[in-house]
């Protein structure tokens, strides 16, 4: 099982985006490194939403190009993805199922209720989708 170790920082800025965009879904794309079967996220790069939904998110190209330079910049890598469903659930959706296609391609989604947010990992895997142990960390352990 792949296991995702997300600082409590990087956390708290998803929940900041998740509850700012509200009733709209904020997304990003997750700077991180690949150990085997663990996945460090060491950055976050927001972006904007382009979809028309409420309940949808597309990511805007130039935003994603700029953060695959930034992580190859700083000798990382684009390892997935996070937004938000408001008023929803920390799982995938069948709309996500729309956009899954990389068995590698780590998906975070954070769910907000009220100004609580949850935030789970997964990725997906033939026509499942697969729960990641997700660790949070604190800054003095990462």
């Amino acid at each position: 099982m792949t296991t995702l170790i997300l600082s409590a920082a990087l956390r708290e800025q998803i929940a900041g985006q998740a509850l700012a965009a509200m009733p709209r879904e904020c997304c990003g794309l997750i700077e991180g490194k690949r150990d085997g079967d663990v996945v460090r996220i060491v950055a976050l790069h927001p972006a904007n939403n382009l979809a028309a939904d409420t309940d949808r998110f597309e990511i805007d190209p130039v935003d994603h190009f700029h953060a695959i330079r930034v992580a190859r910049a700083n000798g990382h890598e684009i390892v997935g993805c996070y937004h938000s469903h408001p008023n929803g659930r920390a799982e995938p959706s069948a709309r996500d199922a729309e956009g899954a296609w990389d068995e590698s391609f780590i998906w975070l989604i954070a769910a907000v209720s009220g100004t609580a947010v949850s935030v789970g990992g997964f990725r997906r895997l033939a026509n499942n989708w697969q729960r990641l142990d997700l660790q949070e960390i604190t800054e003095s352990a990462a």
